[in-house]
């Protein structure tokens, strides 16, 4: 009955608001990870070439130049939403909508009766294993949506650098799908002019292009960009004056050590953080050390991944503070506990042994990082990103910016206080 109900909610928001998505080119980006980021770099480059765009994401809604409050933490909203906000974007001029499709959503139908025009797929890593019962029913959610585009006559865009595109290739095969790739001649031909160079002021003095897994993300929306008629110069031009995503590898400072916010909140996810970290020589000296600030979340979340981002840590960092994310209604201590059970996994083969402590108040944990650091060190502080509030128990949310606690308390450091 549950499926039926959904289904029946995603026709009727469809007829309700006049099926917007007939009059506007409607592009859904799926995966794991890099999704809010391929949609604002999709954005930006669109925006560059002229053109009038909307988007929903896990960061934010937008419909032309306005930025509309989102009414719920949901990054692909059911109940009518998305035919909602494509009406609106119409009936603002909008040539592109670019949406954020989610496998929770795909399994509650609120990608169908909608004409999508394009599909991409970013990756694959387990995640939501909980709320899908298997790792392979995730997995379906993602290909239901992109089977979804290629039955409108969508083109659909698949990560080519990914262990899993052989399989997504050939659970799609009917319908041609693009694989892109990081090393494609189309990326490699930009990336080295973005980024030619460390120097003051230039992109590059952002951690946010170090990673191989941000050059996919740009080789998808570069993919994407090409295929709607955007010439490279005005994609290299978008790319050149990209900001970068709030809360995505955002760099605060630079010196004396550095310091940046991330979203990353599984295993892999952190790896690349902490990896490109690693081997980024302008935000940490070669004897420099990198200091964690690490939570996950609570209310039975994916359980399975803490003592693995644990081991992550374990094997990236030199100091790991752990403390509160989203505990919702589990007791904080355990979700710790958790996490830090990881670390045995790994310490006893590993060179050197990294110093942990527990401090449950986030703000208390972000302030000893920073007191910890020293010239040529690094603190990242994942799992909160651009987020506006903690989750806790009671369905109760604490109002929270990483980003202005960390500026706040980093002005108390330099201040004496």
């Amino acid at each position: 009955m549950k499926r039926l109900y959904h289904f029946f909610r995603a026709w009727a928001g469809s007829v309700g608001h006049g099926h917007p998505s007939k009059k506007i080119y409607v592009i859904g980006v799926t995966g794991t990870k890099g999704k809010t980021t391929v949609i604002e770099l999709l954005n930006a480059i669109l925006e560059t070439a002229g053109k009038k765009t909307a988007l929903i994401s896990s960061l934010r809604v937008k419909i032309g130049d306005e930025n509309i409050k989102k009414q719920t933490d949901n990054s692909m909203p059911g109940r009518g939403y998305l035919q909602a906000m494509l009406e609106q974007a119409v009936d603002a001029g909008c040539n592109y909508a670019i949406i954020e499709a989610t496998s929770q959503g795909v399994v509650q139908f609120r990608h169908k009766f909608i004409e999508w025009n394009a599909g991409v797929w970013t990756n694959l890593s387990p995640e939501h294993i909980e709320s899908h019962g298997t790792f392979e029913k995730y997995r379906d959610a993602k290909i239901a949506f992109l089977r979804s585009v290629g039955e409108e006559g969508g083109r659909i865009f698949l990560n080519g650098d990914s262990e899993y595109t052989g399989f997504f290739a050939n659970a799609l095969r009917k319908f041609s799908p693009v694989t892109y790739s990081q090393n494609d001649e189309a990326t490699a031909r930009l990336i080295p002019r973005v980024s030619p160079a460390r120097s003051a002021g230039d992109i590059t003095s952002s951690p946010f292009l170090l990673s191989d897994f941000n050059k996919a993300n740009i080789a998808a929306a570069v993919a994407v960009a090409k295929s709607v008629g955007v010439d490279e110069k005005t994609i290299e031009d978008a790319l050149r004056h990209f900001k970068g995503v709030p809360g995505r590898m955002e760099l605060l400072q630079q010196r004396p050590f550095s310091v940046v916010v991330d979203y990353a909140h599984t295993p892999d996810s952190l790896e690349v953080a902490y990896r490109s970290l690693r081997s980024a020589g302008d935000l940490i000296s070669p004897k420099g050390r990198l200091i964690a600030v690490l939570g996950a979340a609570g209310g039975g979340r994916d359980k399975w991944k803490r003592p693995e981002m644990g081991k992550v840590a374990a094997k990236y960092c030199d100091e790991i503070i752990l403390t509160d994310e989203d505990p919702y209604n589990e007791n904080p201590e355990t979700i710790l506990e958790e996490i830090a059970s990881g670390f045995s996994r790994v310490v006893e083969s590993m060179s050197h042994r990294p110093k942990f402590e527990k401090i449950l108040d986030r703000r208390t944990a972000i302030a000893r990082a920073l007191a910890l650091a020293q010239p040529g060190d690094a603190v990242i502080m994942t799992g909160k990103g651009s987020e506006d509030s903690i989750h806790v128990a009671r369905g109760k949310k604490i109002s929270w910016n990483e980003r202005e606690v960390a500026v706040q308390l980093l002005n108390d450091l330099r201040n004496g206080r």
